[in-house]
């Protein structure tokens, strides 16, 4: 299911419910028609404001990671025209011991969670109705899940992931436990060839 991140409102134009006691029904029309385009383009510019807000915050965090790249890029370049392969040798050993590279950009984590939501699907998530009080009813249960749980259910998806991963895991280990060693009837002739040490 698409989810729509910026709805612009009203969507139609023309289409309400005139009131009674008009004389000049065309006119009423026109005038709500106008007063909806006029809320459709105050929707539009607001959305407009946000989303070259996000482009702006995108392109400012692309510029800083350019620039630290471009730093890097410098300061490895200057080490390796220092560096002479004639007097300098590196040992495999002393390649190997280095320290290895770490980046210092911190990956994006829990991007479904509600504080991290853009403003319009928060304002969006803001209008849309509370589930009802079914928690309420769950003393009454006797087999201990929370009533408000068959209602609406956010950790579904999650409940339903780890489930496979464990079961996924559990097959794994009885896969493991059907394999049989592979020296167990030539262990007894390869004991008797080679000599036992102390």
């Amino acid at each position: 299911m698409p989810l729509v991140k910026r709805s612009i409102e009203p969507r139609h134009l023309c289409h309400t419910v005139l009131p009674r006691n008009i004389k000049n029904e065309l006119e009423c029309v026109t005038n709500i028609s106008l007063a909806n385009v006029i809320r459709q383009l105050s929707s539009l510019s607001k959305y407009a404001e946000d989303l070259f807000g996000e482009l702006f915050n995108e392109a400012h965090t692309f510029s800083f990671r350019v620039n630290s790249l471009q730093e890097r890029v410098d300061r490895l370049s200057i080490s390796v025209t220092q560096l002479d392969p004639k007097e300098e040798e590196l040992s495999l050993q002393d390649i190997t011991m280095r320290k290895a590279f770490r980046s210092s950009t911190v990956q994006d984590q829990q991007l479904f969670d509600r504080d991290t939501l853009p403003v319009p699907l928060h304002e969006t998530f803001q209008t849309c109705e509370q589930p009802p009080p079914l928690n309420i009813l769950t003393p009454y249960r006797d087999d201990g899940k929370e009533g408000l749980k068959f209602y609406t259910n956010p950790s579904y998806f999650f409940d339903l992931w780890r489930e496979k991963m464990l079961q996924d895991t559990e097959d794994k280990r009885k896969e493991r436990r059907k394999q049989k060693p592979v020296c167990a009837g030539n262990c007894a002739s390869i004991r008797r060839i080679l000599p036992h040490r102390k």
